[in-house]
């Protein structure tokens, strides 16, 4: 193999490992519910 498609394939591998890193990450959050106290003079 040349240089360049050796470097090309390592530069794929490690590309597609982070994908596969990042997509294996759970972010999700609960949310949470917040309530605010309204004036009742704001609501006109």
């Amino acid at each position: 193999m040349s240089r360049l498609v050796l470097t090309i394939a390592v530069l794929a591998v490690i590309v597609i490992g982070g994908m596969v890193l990042l997509a294996g990450r759970t972010t999700e959050r609960p949310q949470t519910h917040v309530e605010k106290a309204v004036a009742l003079a704001n609501l006109q």
